[in-house]
């Protein structure tokens, strides 16, 4: 067991987590994170709490925030809205197709960050000389994909929380169409895509149980006994572990735990073969 505590440094932003060594902040606190720039000032989203799970290796807090980390986060806060309005203005004069996404800014070189997007790729060769006059900095021009650009603007998922990449998410793991098929979701782009337009990330989450559930949940179509009678089955409830079966008895249907039904002998002996054929009867 260890300590651990999150904190974020935007609103809703994404979180980070880290070992508050001897300290006990409260949620809403002001800390220092531990970056390859030096100390940033980050809000608590979660107090220090004992978990279960191995957290050696956590970055560990640098404190509290003092007036001076405080004042020197506010003004790099300014440098980044001033080099954001100065970015998107000298895009619109160069008519360069790019959309300002986000804005980093380490005082110390004195370097900005301007991260962006565009349909394809774009001469900003010119706009980097005009951007470090104006902003009396190094610039440096990075372009990103869809997922990444949903992460730094943030935003409400279908789901109506939070989107994953911008809160929790550490990395960005392949999501497939066959995963949507697997748990019988409609192959249709508006209902499960994020606000990205790409995969939602969430269907990744559940696809391991669905495929843990079929290794040896008899198919659609197949006979089975279940605790009611024998019947036909017609469908699954992977989150319920249960198998819906139509009886045979009266036509009804109910969903069974899949502990609790069991197959034909024939569709058994279909599928491994017959195990006793050949054995001495008693």
């Amino acid at each position: 067991m260890g300590m651990m505590m999150a904190v974020s440094f935007e609103r809703y932003g994404r979180l980070y987590y880290l070992d508050p060594g001897p300290l006990t902040p409260r949620v809403g606190d002001k800390v220092l994170v531990p970056t390859d720039a030096g100390p940033e000032v980050a809000d608590v989203i979660w107090a220090p709490q004992w978990v279960d799970d191995d957290v050696d290796g956590l970055p560990v807090c640098a404190g509290l925030a003092t007036d001076e980390h405080m004042s020197r986060d506010e003004a790099n806060r300014g440098r980044r809205a001033e080099a954001r309005v100065a970015a998107r203005r000298l895009a619109r004069e160069h008519s360069l197709p790019m959309k300002i996404i986000g804005v980093d800014y380490v005082d110390d070189p004195n370097v900005y960050t301007i991260y962006f997007s565009a349909p394809g790729r774009v001469d900003f060769r010119a706009l980097v000389r005009d951007l470090a006059a104006r902003l009396r900095g190094r610039v440096e021009l990075r372009q990103i994909g869809p997922r990444d650009e949903a992460r730094l603007q943030g935003g409400i998922g279908p789901c109506g929380r939070d989107l994953c990449c911008s809160t929790f998410l550490k990395d960005f793991e392949p999501v497939s169409v066959r995963m949507a098929k697997d748990q019988e979701l409609p192959v249709n782009p508006l209902r499960i895509a994020g606000a990205c337009g790409r995969l939602m990330c969430c269907l990744k989450y559940e696809h391991p149980l669905y495929q843990d559930f079929r290794k040896d949940a008899p198919s659609i179509g197949s006979s089975v006994e279940t605790p009611e009678g024998p019947g036909v089955v017609t469908g699954h409830s992977v989150p319920g572990d249960k198998i819906v079966v139509k009886l045979a008895r009266d036509g009804s249907k109910c969903a069974c735990p899949k502990a609790s039904v069991c197959g034909s002998r024939q569709a058994y002996e279909a599928k491994y073969g017959d195990q006793t054929a050949g054995t001495p009867t008693q």
